[in-house]
């Protein structure tokens, strides 16, 4: 059957080069008889695939040598512990900017392991847009200031980050990671999930600075949920998910024979302008995001009813438009554009857009 348009919050659509050059060697890799799912992640052949990986991510990002890369598993939801577990060790209290359902699950597992202090909320606006920067709350003495950069639930997008002086900044960046350049030398940490913008579901990227691995060092916690022995062995403490990374090296290829993140970044900017200036044209469709803190990736509206919604949603199958239900926390429509989705995929959906205003307005 023909591919359609996937417009998932994630997991999501991958860039179809990569996807065609993996299953061509998906029963033999490049020679060695077998598919990289049967391969020991022990063997030289694997070795040099996530070395690569590795080697070309810091090419893309820009990563300084003080910082160290990690493969893991467990997703952006182990991360919401871990941090605490690792850095919140010295004066056992952390800075959190809440803007939404991610960002109140990590600072419900940071209590467990000390003072969970809210610098800013948006809550009080139903998360419509994300929390200044430049009002917040932060203590000198916090351990780390934590924030999520894009929340793909509400649609919102940071654009700017806070200055945290000398208290390291940890971002959760599972729904923007490598959609757009980074400045890693602003941060302590950043975690993504990979399953929107990287790879397929199981793998979790981690850029950690050699001060902050020292804090996990020698800690009394299971080996697993110590960063240290991690960095110590590669990625390689245990079986990493090595297909996932597998997957995720070759679209780091990807982005670098495309442009690079800078090109990505001009791309994305266009794929959401097309969307958000119909959006904004529109007295039927309702933008559920304030202006100055829409995400690029994850596109969040309305029409005029929850039952219009629901007519949208059944319409939209015709047009082999797939995933584009609000959470089930928030309701509404959402539209997540990331980078693997082509502007022709945009281009269509509003197309589609017109048509069903037309039809019910």
């Amino acid at each position: 059957m023909a591919r359609i348009y996937n417009f998932s919050a994630g997991p999501a659509m991958l860039p179809e080069e990569v996807l065609k050059e993996a299953a061509e060697e998906m029963l033999d890799y490049r020679g060695c008889g077998m598919s990289v799912m049967e391969m020991s992640h022990r063997s030289k052949v694997y070795q040099q695939i996530i070395d690569e990986a590795e080697a070309d991510l810091r090419k893309l990002v820009g990563i300084p040598d003080n910082y160290r890369v990690l493969f893991l598993q467990g997703g952006a939801t182990l991360q919401f512990g871990m941090i605490p577990m690792n850095l919140m060790t010295v004066n056992k209290k952390a800075d959190y900017i809440h803007s939404g359902v991610w960002t109140k699950k990590a600072m419900q597992d940071a209590k467990f392991f000390g003072q969970v202090n809210v610098a800013g909320s948006s809550e009080d606006v139903q998360f419509r847009r994300v929390p200044d920067v430049k009002s917040l709350k932060l203590d000198p003495e916090a351990d780390y200031v934590y924030m999520c950069d894009n929340n793909t639930i509400y649609g919102t997008k940071f654009k700017e980050y806070p200055d945290t002086g000398k208290v390291p900044l940890i971002c959760d960046m599972s729904s923007c990671f490598l959609s757009e350049p980074i400045d890693v030398k602003k941060f302590g940490m950043i975690y993504a999930g990979a399953q929107k913008n990287v790879g397929p579901a199981g793998v979790t990227i981690i850029i950690i600075s050699d001060d902050l691995v020292e804090r996990s060092k020698d800690l009394p916690l299971p080996v697993y949920l110590r960063y240290a022995p991690h960095v110590e062995n590669g990625s390689m403490y245990n079986t990493p998910p090595t297909y996932g990374i597998y997957i995720c090296g070759k679209v780091f290829k990807w982005l670098l024979a495309t442009g690079g993140l800078e090109k990505r970044k001009e791309l994305n900017e266009a794929k959401a302008k097309i969307l958000y200036d119909y959006l904004d044209s529109s007295s039927f469709y309702r933008p559920s995001v304030e202006k100055d803190s829409r995400s690029l990736m994850n596109v969040t509206f309305r029409t005029p009813s929850d039952e219009l919604d629901a007519a949208f949603l059944e319409g939209a199958k015709k047009y082999k438009f797939t995933n584009l239900k609000g959470h089930r926390s928030t309701g509404g429509l959402r539209a997540s554009i990331y980078n693997a989705m082509p502007i022709e995929g945009v281009k269509a959906l509003v197309k589609y857009m017109k048509e069903f205003e037309d039809e019910h307005k």
